[in-house]
């Protein structure tokens, strides 16, 4: 068994993935060190000693990030976007972002719950602001064996019949054209591919720390070169691990809506009081919660959300500057995740462009 000691000044959680080793436990330890208790294979994830990796900082806050490599990239899964996994996020002595399982495992779908453990699958294995475009392009056109396209993953290959899951792990045919470019304070990510069957695109995206704010502002555009529209949906997952703290009862989500929700959360765990979802029980063991953040209105000024840890004395905002397509709620005993959607239509030649603002704060204990 190895002892890792972290140095937390550091992106931290980018030097804990090491080949052939799984993260079994991670603990909150003094404010310098974290300690990693190592044992067996992590190699579905990372196939690298050292996936590639960007540290930015504003001097209010810093962040670390895992860089898209076919090879030996951090993630590789064709479920979520390659580019801006954000591996820690550091402000005010609170960090936000990073691991919310303890090991993985090739064979979970998505998650799954071993012992103590939480075991993540290959498509699952993301952190953070993360993103997914949720509709696939061509797939129903494809014949099994054929083509289609998954912006910020590639051209993958279509196994069977099947309907499209994001939690298989299609064949990569073509990882697409990734180019780079990193600043004290920003990553600029692009993506350029081109599918023989019509879909081609170059996918921008750019995270970026507001000089001298407690802000993170993530733009992307995408400019359709192919010859087909592109007709997609993208979400951020927003796993928020906030100073590791169990979910529960500290945290409540605030909407700038009334929230009318058709699935309701299960009220063992929160409930909904007008513009507010409230935890009032945590999330021990497999506990489960999940719900639709639904009420908002044909504006972008709905897609606003809060969500404030009472017991870390932390909180964040997230705004978009397109409508909310929906609006839902995952979580489990390590990560509180708010998913809001919005729609992606780019016709041949034409540009979409979208932008996220991430602000964090703190408030009273």
């Amino acid at each position: 068994m190895d002892v890792i000691l972290v140095n937390r000044d550091e992106p931290a959680i980018a030097r804990t993935f090491l080949k052939g080793a799984d993260i079994i436990s991670l603990m909150s330890a003094p404010a310098t060190l974290r300690i990693l208790i190592i044992l067996t294979s992590f190699a579905a994830l990372v196939p690298g000693a050292n996936p590639p990796e960007a540290s930015i900082s504003n001097g209010v806050i810093k962040a670390g990030l895992y860089l898209p490599d076919a090879k030996d990239g951090y993630y590789r899964g064709t479920r979520f976007d390659w580019s801006g996994v954000i591996n820690s996020l550091e402000y005010a002595g609170h960090n936000y972002y990073g691991p919310w399982f303890t090991k993985s495992d090739p064979a979970v779908r998505d998650f799954a719950y071993q012992g103590s453990d939480i075991a993540v699958g290959i498509a699952s294995g993301s952190m953070g602001p993360c993103e997914e475009f949720a509709l696939p392009l061509g797939f129903d056109s494809a014949k099994p064996g054929g083509t289609f396209v998954k912006i910020g993953v590639g051209v993958l290959r279509k196994t069977d019949a099947s309907p499209y899951t994001s939690y298989t792990n299609y064949e990569i045919v073509d990882p697409g054209k990734w180019k780079i470019k990193t600043t004290r304070d920003s990553v600029e990510f692009t993506q350029e591919l081109n599918d023989p069957a019509g879909y081609g695109y170059r996918y921008r995206k750019t995270i970026h720390l507001s000089a001298g704010k407690p802000e993170m502002r993530i733009s992307h555009s995408i400019v359709n070169t192919g010859k087909l529209p592109i007709r997609s949906r993208v979400y951020n997952h927003n796993f928020l691990v906030l100073d590791h703290l169990a979910t529960g009862p500290s945290y409540t989500i605030t909407t700038p809506y009334d929230i009318q929700s058709p699935r309701p959360p299960d009220a063992r765990f929160a409930v909904i009081r007008g513009k507010q979802l409230v935890y009032v029980r945590t999330l021990e063991n497999q506990d489960k919660l999940t719900a639709v953040l639904g009420g908002f209105g044909s504006s972008a000024s709905d897609y606003d959300f809060r969500v404030e840890n009472r017991r870390a004395g932390a909180g964040l905002r997230f705004q978009g500057d397109h409508p909310l397509q929906s609006a839902s709620l995952w979580s489990i005993r390590s990560v509180m995740a708010v998913e809001p959607f919005i729609e992606i239509p780019v016709d041949s030649g034409k540009e979409f462009t979208w932008t996220y603002t991430y602000t964090y704060y703190t408030i009273p204990k």
